[in-house]
C-alpha cells in the first residue's frame, strides 16, 4: 500500500471498530433502563473475546491474506506458520486488524435477538464457538482466495461472480440467521406480547444510529484502500460513498412513511432504524450500483423492514431488538436486488439472470448454514450450563443480577 492507502486503511479500521459501541448504544436505547448495562456488555464482550481469537487462529481461517487449505474447502487452515499472525507485513496486518472488526460487528449485532434475558457467561461462550464455526468459514466462503462463494460464478461458466463487497451475506444475512436461531432457542420473554417493552432512552438509540451512519463509511469504503483497491481516479471509492449516503438517507424516508401509514406518527426510534435498514441494504451493493438505484434500494429497504419487524408478533418468535427484521431481511433484500440491478450483470442494467441466480445460492446457503449452527450450539448452551436467566431476574432487570451494576445511579 502506499502511504494514503495506509493511512485511510487506519482510519478506516478504527471506524468500523467504533461501530460496535454504536450497536451497544442503539441496543442498551431500545431495552428497559434495568437491563441497558447487560445490554451492552454483550457487545462489548464481542469486541473483546473476538478480537483474540481472529489473531489466533481467525484471520488464517478466512483465509482472506492467503489460503492455505487443510484438504477441504471449508476454511483456510489456522494452524499454519503465520499462526497467530506470525511473519505477516505490516500491509497484511492491517488488513487483518480491519478484518478483525467485521468479525466483532457481525457477533455484536446477533446479540440484539436476545436482550433482556441472556447469561453473559453463556454467550460469551457462544460467541466463541459461532464465530469459530460459522464467521471465519463463512468469510473464507465470501472473501478468501478460492472460497466457493466467491468462485462460485466461474463454476457456471460466468465471467463474473457472487457481489458483496462489504458483508451483506457474510455479516448481516449471517447475524440474521444466527438471531432468529437463539430467539428459539431461548424462548420469548415474560409476558411478550405486543409493546412488552418501550425503548427506556431514545436519545441513546438515535446516538447509536449515528455513530453506525458514521462508522459504515469504514466499513464500506475501507476494502478500498486495505486491499490496494483504489484506482488511481478513485472512481470505486466515491460511488461507494454517495451509496452509502444515498441509500441510507434513502431507507430513513421509506420506513418513517410505512410509519405513519401505519402507526400514524413517525417515531424517532422508526427514523434510527430505518438508517440502519439503509446501511446494511447497501452493503453487498455499493460498489455495484448507479447512484440512483441505491437510492431506490434504500426506499425499499426502509419500507420493507418497517414491515418485516411486525412479523414475531404475527409469527411467535421474540426478536427482541428485531435483529432478523432489519439485518437478515435487509441483507436479503440488498443481496437480491444485485441480481437485479448490479451495474453491467444485473437483469436489467445490462446481464441476464445468472447475477440473480448466485447471489441467491450464495444468501441462502450462509442463512441456513449459520441458522442450524446456531440453533445446534445455543441449544447445547442452554440444556449444559443455561443460556436464559431466571424468569424472576428477566421481570427484575438483569443488570444487577448479572454484572452488579445499575445504568443510571439516580439516587445515593
Amino acid at each position: 500500500m502506499d502511504s494514503g492507502n495506509f493511512a485511510w486503511s487506519i482510519a478506516a479500521t478504527a471506524l468500523v471498530l467504533f461501530m460496535t459501541p454504536g450497536v451497544a448504544f442503539f441496543y442498551g436505547g431500545l431495552v428497559k433502563a434495568k437491563s441497558v448495562v447487560s445490554m451492552m456488555m454483550l457487545s462489548f464482550g464481542a469486541m473483546g473475546l473476538i478480537a483474540v481469537l481472529w489473531v489466533v487462529y481467525g484471520f488464517n481461517m478466512a483465509g482472506i491474506a492467503e489460503r492455505e487449505s487443510w484438504g477441504f474447502e471449508f476454511s483456510g487452515n489456522p494452524f499454519t506458520e503465520n499462526f497467530a499472525l506470525a511473519g505477516y507485513d505490516s500491509a497484511t496486518l492491517v488488513g487483518a486488524t480491519f478484518g478483525a472488526t467485521f468479525a466483532i460487528i457481525t457477533v455484536a449485532l446477533i446479540s440484539g435477538a436476545i436482550a433482556d434475558r441472556a447469561k453473559f457467561g453463556a454467550w460469551m461462550i457462544f460467541a466463541g464457538v459461532w464465530a469459530t464455526l460459522v464467521y471465519f468459514p463463512v468469510a473464507a466462503w465470501v472473501w478468501g482466495a478460492g472460497g466457493w462463494i466467491y468462485t462460485l460464478g466461474a463454476a457456471f461458466g460466468f465471467d463474473y461472480s457472487t457481489i458483496d463487497y462489504a458483508g451483506g451475506t457474510a455479516v448481516h444475512i449471517n447475524a440474521g440467521a444466527a438471531a432468529l436461531a437463539l430467539a428459539l432457542v431461548l424462548g420469548k420473554r415474560v409476558g411478550f406480547q405486543k409493546g412488552i417493552t418501550k425503548p427506556h432512552n431514545v436519545p441513546l438509540v438515535m446516538l447509536g444510529a449515528a455513530i453506525l451512519w458514521f462508522g459504515w463509511f469504514g466499513f464500506n469504503a475501507g476494502a478500498e484502500g486495505t486491499f490496494g483497491l483504489l484506482g488511481e481516479d478513485n472512481a470505486s471509492a466515491g460511488l461507494i460513498v454517495i451509496n452509502t449516503l444515498g441509500a441510507t438517507a434513502a431507507a430513513v424516508i421509506g420506513w418513517i412513511v410505512v410509519e405513519k401509514i401505519k402507526d400514524g406518527k413517525p417515531t424517532a426510534v422508526g427514523a434510527a432504524s430505518g438508517a440502519v435498514a439503509g446501511l446494511v441494504a447497501i452493503t453487498p451493493s455499493c460498489a455495484n450500483l448507479d447512484p440512483i438505484w441505491a437510492l431506490v434500494l434504500g426506499l425499499l429497504a426502509g419500507a420493507v423492514c418497517a414491515v418485516a419487524i411486525e412479523l414475531k408478533w404475527k409469527l411467535g418468535y421474540d426478536d427482541s431488538l428485531d435483529v432478523v427484521g432489519i439485518h437478515m431481511v435487509g441483507g436479503f433484500i440488498g443481496c437480491w436486488y444485485l441480481g437485479f440491478f448490479a451495474i453491467g450483470t444485473g437483469l436489467f442494467t445490462g446481464g441476464n439472470g445468472g447475477q440473480l441466480l448466485l447471489q441467491v445460492i450464495a444468501s441462502i446457503a450462509v442463512a441456513v448454514y449459520s441458522f442450524v449452527i446456531a440453533y445446534v450450539v445455543g441449544l447445547i448452551i442452554e440444556k449444559t450450563v443455561g443460556f436464559r436467566v431466571k424468569n424472576e431476574d428477566e421481570i427484575a432487570g438483569i443488570d444487577t443480577v448479572v454484572h452488579g451494576e445499575e445504568g443510571y445511579a439516580l439516587a445515593d
